[in-house]
């Protein structure tokens, strides 16, 4: 139970030496191969665990982002790790799975700072656990209790910390505001712009709207960075309210730009260096295997779907990762989180198909 905190520890702690961190990213993206065998195999049986393990390892979105050392890898594994452990807790609850859960979520939270809407998803579930009758209420508080706490108290010094910088009460980090006025602007709205490459995506703030961004220093301290997210967001919002006509537009966009075959982002190796064999053959399996993977998870979805009670949480975290690319900007990256309950509905898809 403790290997994915030291992970996260190493992570930070080598977090300047890119070679090492590849490294460690390898051994997380191979544990995500064993937990979708060990997922597969609880939910569908031994051969179908195997199946789920062998696609996660040549999925191309489980390893996309690790050149770039982006945080998906880690975040996916921790997110999976969290599902299976509720899994678990669900069957036959118990203290130390509570922890881990707990601890779990901590982790999620410092890897992205939505991590936090986890814990409340979790009261969620396991309230509606008790309330269906398949958990009883007096577990329901226990894990309620504990899970909250655990997660609480390892997220409270990096608050502590943020307060006394920021005089603000800031569970991890910042940065809403920048993601919401890069994806609400003039720029993002107008299909002309760049050739539309920004349409229903991001831009960055200082050159979608460089007359708020030039109100603050390019240095910008701890408080200062507080306030000029603030400012973000009243004029994201503003702009939202002055524009009602152009929402569905962006909801529309953003919820098809999240199922992307293929990522458009500038940064990816497969984008900058298009002429590589390399790339070409990424591209290729994100051609191929993408397509047919969607396609078996939206049969898995309707095949096991007399079994949603075991697979509650995941809808539950599917759900609100659809609902954030829908009100944020969907890109394939921001899909990272549901790749392996992707692959698992696929696997319990091939499972059906074969019974």
């Amino acid at each position: 139970p403790l290997w994915p905190l030291i992970i996260a520890i190493v992570y930070r702690v080598l977090g300047q030496h890119d070679l090492y961190v590849r490294m460690l990213l390898c051994v997380v993206g191979s544990g995500t191969c064993v937990l979708l065998y060990l997922f597969g195999k609880d939910l569908f049986g031994e051969r179908t665990g195997i199946l789920a393990g062998i696609i996660g390892a040549i999925y191309p979105f489980l390893y996309i982002y690790d050149g770039l050392l982006y945080s998906e890898s880690l975040y996916i594994f921790l997110l999976l790790a969290l599902c299976y452990t509720l899994y678990h807790l669900q069957r036959r609850p118990r203290t130390s799975l509570m922890v881990l859960a707990g601890v779990l979520i901590a982790l999620l939270t410092y890897t992205r700072p939505n991590g936090i809407e986890l814990l409340m998803m979790f009261i969620a579930w396991v309230a509606l656990l008790g309330w269906l009758k398949m958990m009883g209420w007096r577990d329901v508080a226990k894990g309620a209790s504990i899970v909250a706490l655990v997660s609480l108290l390892l997220i409270a010094p990096w608050t502590l910390r943020n307060f006394k910088d920021t005089h603000t009460l800031l569970p991890v980090a910042s940065g809403e505001g920048k993601v919401l006025l890069g994806a609400y602007n003039y720029e993002t709205a107008d299909p002309v712009y760049q050739d539309g490459y920004y349409a229903g995506t991001w831009i960055i703030p200082t050159e979608a709207t460089p007359w708020i961004s030039a109100q603050f220093p390019q240095n910008c301290p701890a408080s200062c960075e507080v306030q000029r997210d603030d400012a973000y967001k009243t004029a994201a919002l503003q702009w939202v309210k002055a524009h009602p006509q152009t929402i569905p537009f962006f909801v529309s966009l953003h919820f098809i730009n999240m199922w992307q075959v293929v990522p458009q982002e500038a940064d990816l190796a497969t984008n900058r260096f298009p002429d590589r064999a390399s790339s070409a053959f990424v591209v290729l399996m994100m051609e191929t295997i993408t397509p047919v993977i969607f396609a078996l998870a939206l049969l898995g979805l309707v095949v096991t779907s007399k079994r949603w009670r075991e697979l509650l949480f995941l809808y539950g975290v599917v759900l609100i990762t659809i609902v954030e690319c829908v009100v944020l900007y969907g890109i394939p990256r921001f899909r990272a989180p549901i790749e392996p309950i992707i692959i698992l509905l696929a696997a319990g898809a091939l499972w059906w198909l074969a019974k």
